[in-house]
């Protein structure tokens, strides 16, 4: 049997004479949490809304739960959940009022409508709130309850296009505890993300750059591909400064700040490890460490972002 929830090959989009999406192909598979990472006008959100059947492609061949999505377009949003990046529900209505709503636009049976607005109530955490008014509640309970109105109609694939940008950091862990118990029961969950701990919670994550499909693989894949180089971590202050000299360096590939370090891309680290100290006391700057590191997901998402064409 097919587990694949979703079949991209060679989608292309453009506007005009810009292409936002450029030969993009990949899958999803029954009960996967796949991310999304990339900058502002990557071409995520341009992707995600051609899976929803809400932007049509120039080309490729897409198939969101069986469906194609260019010939069937409705039938596919009748398959999907889809929770957008701001915040889209009503704040003058009451929690219940507005799952009662989009339990209505969703075609939720009525014999089974009280009891799964009853389970978005609680999945949400507003039990003891479901008549105070939206517009009054904290942004960790508007947020598990636009998840909750998404899903309500029970669909096997949820597209969340940074469904947690301005959230606390407790109420994203929480949001992520529900995204894993739906993912566990089957359903196939696209997150998009600007948020490096966010990408490690996906099995898999896809790096999409200036409408290109840079990398694809789990995290600890894409941490372990070949960076062109070996990573040192390098303590030295001022930052600022050493930031500069290292740049101008012969033999650094890629410097950048990394909290209160570097991270310094070199060929290789025998002679970097001998050299850079040198070149940075030269400038009389000190170096208090420097070592040999594995790459982060960050390290990774720069470096590939940064190398793409």
């Amino acid at each position: 049997m097919n587990d694949d929830a979703v079949v991209v090959e060679e989608l292309v989009k453009r506007f005009g004479t810009f292409t936002a999406v450029d030969r993009v192909s990949f899958d999803a598979h029954r009960g996967e949490v796949l991310g999304f990472l990339g900058p502002n006008g990557a071409g995520k959100s341009t992707i995600i809304r051609i899976l929803c059947g809400l932007l049509r492609p120039t080309s490729g061949r897409v198939r969101v739960a069986g469906l194609d999505v260019a010939r069937k377009p409705e039938a596919v949003r009748a398959r999907i959940g889809y929770m957008s990046q701001r915040f889209s529900l009503y704040n003058d209505l009451t929690p219940v009022e507005n799952l009662r709503l989009f339990g209505g636009l969703y075609g939720v049976p009525a014999s089974e409508l009280d009891a799964r607005i009853g389970w978005a109530v609680d999945m949400a955490g507003l039990a003891g709130r479901e008549e105070e008014l939206v517009g009054t509640l904290a942004g960790g309970w508007k947020q598990r309850l636009a998840l909750g109105c998404a899903v309500l109609h029970r669909p096997p694939i949820l597209f969340l296009d940074e469904p947690t940008s301005g959230v606390d950091p407790l109420s994203r862990r929480q949001f992520w505890g529900l995204i894993h118990h739906m993912a566990a029961g089957g359903v196939t969950v696209f997150v998009s993300t600007h948020y490096m701990d966010e990408a490690e919670y996906c099995n898999r994550l896809a790096l999409i750059d200036r409408g290109h499909l840079v990398a694809l693989g789990t995290p600890g894949e894409l941490r372990r591909s070949p960076m062109g180089g070996t990573l040192l971590l390098v303590e030295c202050e001022p930052l600022g400064e050493a930031l500069a000299v290292l740049e101008r360096t012969p033999g650094v590939l890629e410097a950048a700040v990394f909290g209160d370090a570097l991270h310094v891309m070199v060929p290789e680290a025998g002679t970097a490890l001998r050299d850079l100290p040198g070149a940075l006391a030269a400038r009389g700057l000190h170096c208090t460490r420097i070592d040999v590191i594995p790459p982060s997901l960050e390290d990774v998402f720069v470096h590939r972002v940064g190398t793409s064409t």
